[in-house]
This record gives C-alpha cells, structure tokens and sequence, in this order.
C-alpha cells in the first residue's frame, strides 16, 4: 500500500492538523502504550492509532477491518509525522492562520470531550428505564388491525376480485395475480392502527371482524378489497427493543441542556457584520448539532409496526 495515497484516498488533511495538536500534547499517550513504529525517532503507539481511529475511521473502506484496518491507520500516522515535520520546516506552522486553526481543532476537541462525558453521566439504566416507563404510561390504548387488501383499478375488478375469494379461493393467491398494490406480496399489510391509513380503507376494515371480508372499497388508490386476518390492543414494546432509542434520546436532551444553560450563562455579542440566519426552536444554536447526531426528535415510538403499504398509506 502506498501510504501518501491511502492518506489522500481518507481526505483527511485538514482532520491530520488536529491529530498533528492531539499527538503534539502527548495526549494519546500513556504508561500502558504500546509502541508500533518510529519515525524518526518518534514513537506512533497504539494510543494514537485509536486516536486517529477516532478521527478518521468512519472514512475508512467497510471492507477494510481488523488488523489490516489498524495497519491502514498506523500507514496514516507515519504519513501524517512525515508531512507535519516537512510542513514544519517549511514555517508552514506559524502565522495567524495557522493559530486559528489549532484554536479551532482544540475547541471543538474539548467540547466532544465535554459533550461524551455528558452523554454518559445522561445514559445510566436507572435514567433510560424511568424515561421508558414514562413513555409506557403515556401511550393510550389503540386497536391495531393485521390485514390484508387487493388493489384494482375499477370496481368491477373489485367484485370479480371479492367474487373469487368468496368462492373459496387463497385470498394471497387472489392478491398475487391482480392486485396492482407493488408493495405487499399477498396483499400484506401488517399490523396497523387507524391513523396509518387513508381514512376510506381506515373505516371499512376497523369496522370488520377477524377473518372477515370487505365488500369493494374506493379510496384515491383505487379500489380495495380488504381481508382483517387478527385484531389486537397496541401493545407497547419491550425496554431492549427499543433501549437504544432510549438512549439516544436521552443523550439529545442531556446534551441540548447542557449547551443552552451554558449560553444562558455566556455573554454573547454579535456584531452588525455578522450573517443571521432564522432558525425557529434552535435555542441551543449550532453547538447542538453534536447533541443531535443520530438522535430522534421525539421520546420512543410506541409502534414497531411494519410499515403500510404506498397504496395503503395515509398520505
């Protein structure tokens, strides 16, 4: 592997200027480290590598893994003290642009730093079972419907349709063959609660019992044909199904707070040169986009229906 080229393929020049500060304090350091190369006389250890890991892993190549990933970004490390150092002797370090960028590599370091600690003390079993347990106690109790339906254009189709299925045949072997709904294999729609639906074919199948059959039903899809295989009270799922969602929350509320108090407590000053752009509800400003990585905008869903079909749909 040729090592500048791998550093090129990662994109990684301006994030190498923060790994350059990070390994400059000695941060990634330690009395356990152990070491994996030289260059020049300085150590890369596996402190680092899990430091550049960090930074950059989330650009490396999926197939890449394991020791051959750790090889990848240990090539990266002895890529990045040979061009820092010739970086170095060509006085690219100095100067105020320079500054600024360092100054920005270790804010943002310190508030990731202060944002993981956040997110951890937020996420203790006790905090994402009482959120859990809210979310269960708040749900309401709703009829869930498992159906399924055939999706013709015409209502005559419809009763030819509906004809066949009263004659005794497979009511999915029925759907298979004429149904023009392209997202259910059958006719399957899952489980569904009212609301998930047009309100046409809401009203016709809540209105039937199980194994019962609907009469043609027109909605902006078409005709359907609607067959209820089982009725059911929503249930709320179970705390590991949805745990990590728990926690996501849970770390989006930690760490938004933390961001708004502490600009609540800042004396901020902009002046007339600088860009407004409105941003309704975005109390915590743009530092909270960090709190908001991979986290939901609301509590836990109750649902874990699979989805309806496109036709089916409520749009």
């Amino acid at each position: 592997m040729t090592c500048l080229k791998a550093t090129r393929r990662m994109g990684a020049g301006f994030a190498s200027l923060g790994l350059a500060f990070a390994l400059g304090l000695g941060l990634a350091g330690g009395a356990e480290a152990k070491v994996l190369a030289k260059v020049n006389g300085v150590e890369i250890t596996d402190e680092d590598v899990k430091v550049a890991l960090d930074d950059i892993g989330a650009g490396l190549p999926q197939q890449v893994q394991g020791p051959e990933r750790e090889a990848y970004v240990l090539d990266y490390l002895i890529d990045l003290k040979i061009v820092a150092r010739k970086a170095e002797a060509e006085k690219m370090g100095d100067g105020a642009d320079f500054a600024r960028r360092m100054a920005y590599q270790r804010d943002k370091a310190l508030m990731e730093g202060l944002l993981s600690k956040v997110a951890k003390d937020a996420t203790t079993d006790a905090a994402l079972k009482s959120v859990y347990d809210d979310a269960a106690k708040a749900q309401k109790p709703e009829t869930e419907v498992q159906a399924r339906h055939i999706l013709v254009p015409t209502e005559e189709e419809a009763q030819a349709a509906l004809k066949r299925v009263k004659a005794g045949e497979d009511f999915a072997k029925v759907a298979d063959e004429v149904s023009k709904d392209p997202g259910s294999q059958g006719g399957e729609l899952g489980w569904f609660t009212r609301d998930r639906m047009v309100p046409e074919f809401a009203d016709a199948a809540f209105k039937l019992d199980k194994g019962q059959i609907s009469d043609p039903v027109k909605s902006q899809f078409g005709w359907h044909v609607i067959q209820v295989e089982d009725k059911r009270e929503k249930s709320f799922p179970d705390f590991d199904t949805v745990k990590e969602q728990v926690s996501h929350y849970v770390v989006q509320k930690a760490q938004t707070e933390q961001i708004v108090k502490l600009r609540e407590g800042a004396k901020i000053e902009k002046t007339e040169a600088a860009p407004v752009v409105p941003a309704p509800g975005d109390a915590a400003g743009p530092a909270a986009a960090d709190a908001k990585s991979a986290a939901p905008d609301t509590k836990p869903a109750a649902s874990q229906a699979k989805p309806a079909t496109p036709a089916g749909k409520a749009k």
